[in-house]
């Protein structure tokens, strides 16, 4: 007799979740919802919103994988209202398809996305090289190190990092805002999902553009000698940009190397590389955000 399958493992609760968030209700043809999630940020998480937006536009493309997105964050969203993306079919040509997305909460947008799409295509091949960094085995998960933070730490940043998550951080040096002082503005953090996901490569991108926007922009704050949360510091995305290079898995490790080439007009610009843990570089992306340093009292 046959022994029956072992029925598969339920996936971790809030990588789960996480998976629901990025599955929108379709309304219409063009027209599609998501729900929100509060992470401990004062707005909707910038993440969520790109991530759902490039769902969205992904679910009005046949045969062909989104290879870049650029969007602007308009206004802070509302975590205790649904987000309403309207897709608009740009163009389909030979071999790109091109969308627009706007994000509307309370009768508003919130958020705009334009998204390139490609047919597979072969051609030439080069990329930059992976930084010489330690394996993710050998390095703590940033939570563990929620225990060094000094007693008159931001209660915000504490409850960051003690949070539970979907995802895995583990940084490849000591992490900046337990250093004192100014430091250069480069770091490198290795993140995975805790849990497998299906073998769905619009999920994994998806979810990687959800994931890519931690860890980046407050690399512009290191050479200030400040970190975010922080009451003298008040940070928000402007812009992101996301160029997909190579077929990627968010379910494995995942290296994202970071450098702030520029602040100004109280703004910081911020670029990352992503490697998969074979070396090839997945991903890039840049951002732009508000970094206004408030006078206190």
């Amino acid at each position: 007799m046959t022994p029956e399958p072992m029925p598969p493992e339920p996936m971790n609760k809030l990588l789960a979740d996480l998976v629901k968030l990025m599955t929108l209700e379709r309304l219409e043809l063009n027209l599609f919802r998501g729900e929100s999630r509060d992470i401990g940020s004062p707005q909707v998480f910038g993440g969520q919103v790109l991530g759902q937006a490039l769902v969205a536009a992904s679910a009005t493309v046949e045969s062909r994988m989104v290879h870049s997105l650029h969007a602007y964050f308009l206004v802070r969203g509302d975590f205790d209202a649904p987000i309403v993306y309207e897709v608009d079919r740009a163009r389909d040509g030979r071999h790109f398809s091109m969308r627009r997305v706007v994000a509307i909460q309370h009768g508003k947008p919130i958020f705009n996305l334009s998204a390139s799409f490609q047919a597979a295509e072969a051609g030439l091949e080069h990329q930059a090289a992976m930084p010489d960094v330690p394996p993710p085995e050998a390095l703590p998960d940033l939570a563990s190190y929620a225990g060094r933070l000094p007693a008159d730490v931001s209660p915000r940043l504490r409850g960051l990092l003690e949070k539970p998550r979907p995802f895995e951080f583990r940084p490849t040096a000591t992490p900046y805002f337990l250093l004192p002082g100014a430091q250069s503005p480069h770091k490198s953090v290795w993140f995975r999902a805790v849990d497998r996901l299906p073998d769905d490569e619009v999920l994994h991108r998806g979810l990687l553009a959800y994931a890519s926007d931690f860890n980046l922009l407050d690399t512009a704050t290191m050479p200030h000698g400040m970190h975010f949360p922080s009451a003298k510091l008040i940070m928000a995305s402007i812009d992101h940009a996301m160029w997909f290079h190579r077929a990627l898995r968010i379910d494995e490790w995942l290296l994202y190397a970071t450098e702030s080439p520029s602040g100004s007009g109280a703004r910081g610009f911020t670029r990352g590389s992503i490697f998969a843990r074979d070396g090839r570089l997945v991903a890039s992306t840049a951002q732009e955000g508000l970094m206004r340093k408030v006078t206190l009292p």
